[in-house]
């Protein structure tokens, strides 16, 4: 499980430390992030404490109005034993009787230049990446077109070679072997490789090989979205395979559906190319235009005009 610690925070958005230092390993366990208006105000019945709290220029504007008997004691509320952390924005000035109850109770107090609004929207964005719902498969997944296509199949089917074609023909390695998968937000699939594996592929009878030394860091990226699935399979001849595509078939991952598509593995049939063809198909049906679709209605038309001629 993924953990998210005060300590990430502060170095990823570059923050002040201001007081609380004891405290920058609490675990921060949801995105979602509370402004304490009603708190400041003395409301604490419904207060969300494990929430990382962030003090704008309203609330601190509101709290020197309070009397100064009741300062202390509403901040050492809201330094409550669950909160993760309290952030100041736009460089304001951090009340001292903040500072004391942060120090009292182990509270991490950080200050950030950013306006209040803007802090807010990114440290959403990056605490719902870092605690999004998590999956590994085995597999690759290759940037095709703009596709991010997962390739799927047994071992030794041929996943990592067709990999490698088709970062040959330009297309962009994202992650070979195993495949860690996010679920940022709903049908949004993120894909990444494990960091002992970044760049590196495995070819049987070659060994591992690095795909950026080799090819150049155009040819790899560090994640992408997964759109389509794709399934390999070696050629198995008493099984009737789909010849038109009328039937989609859907495969789930934590709580998405994703395209899948099986293709069969036979000597002669070039896969990189069929992948290609398929990433390609998968970008013009999300567009409208749908090739079996098309040609169903063509031959519907053919047999009525037969049966009109035959009537």
């Amino acid at each position: 499980m993924v953990v998210v610690l005060t300590r990430d925070v502060m170095e990823k958005f570059k923050l002040e430390l201001l007081g609380g230092e004891e405290g920058i390993g609490r675990t921060i366990a949801t995105s979602d992030i509370s402004r304490p208006g009603l708190e400041m105000a003395g409301y604490f019945t419904h207060y969300p404490a494990n929430r990382v709290q962030l003090l704008g220029k309203t609330e601190l504007s509101f709290f020197e109005m309070l009397p100064a008997n009741v300062k202390l004691e509403r901040m050492r509320l809201l330094c409550s034993q669950d909160t993760p952390a309290i952030i100041i924005s736009r460089d304001l000035e951090v009340p001292d009787e903040l500072i004391q109850a942060s120090n009292e109770k182990h509270v991490p107090i950080f200050k950030t230049h950013m306006t209040t609004t803007k802090f807010s929207s990114r440290l959403t964005n990056y605490l719902e990446g870092r605690l999004a719902p998590m999956t590994a498969a085995h597999g690759v997944l290759v940037d095709v077109y703009g596709i991010g296509v997962l390739i799927i199949g047994k071992s030794g089917v041929g996943k990592s070679e067709t990999a490698l074609e088709l970062v040959k023909k330009g297309h962009r390695l994202v992650a070979d072997d195993c495949v860690e998968i996010r679920q940022e937000s709903e049908n949004f699939l993120i894909g990444s490789p494990p960091p002992l594996l970044e760049h590196l592929l495995e070819i049987r009878g070659i060994g591992i090989i690095d795909i950026m030394t080799l090819f150049g860091a155009s040819a790899v990226r560090p994640y992408k979205r997964i759109t389509l699935i794709i399934e390999l399979e070696i050629w198995d001849p008493e099984k009737v395979y789909d010849r038109l595509g009328l039937e989609e078939e859907k495969m789930k991952i934590i709580d998405t559906e994703l395209t899948k598509l099986t293709i069969p593995v036979r000597p002669g049939r070039n896969v990189s190319v069929i992948i290609e063809v398929a990433a390609m198909n998968y970008r013009l049906k999300k567009m409208g235009v749908n090739a079996a679709e098309e040609f169903s209605r063509r031959l519907d038309e053919v047999i009525s005009s037969t049966d009109e001629l035959d009537d």
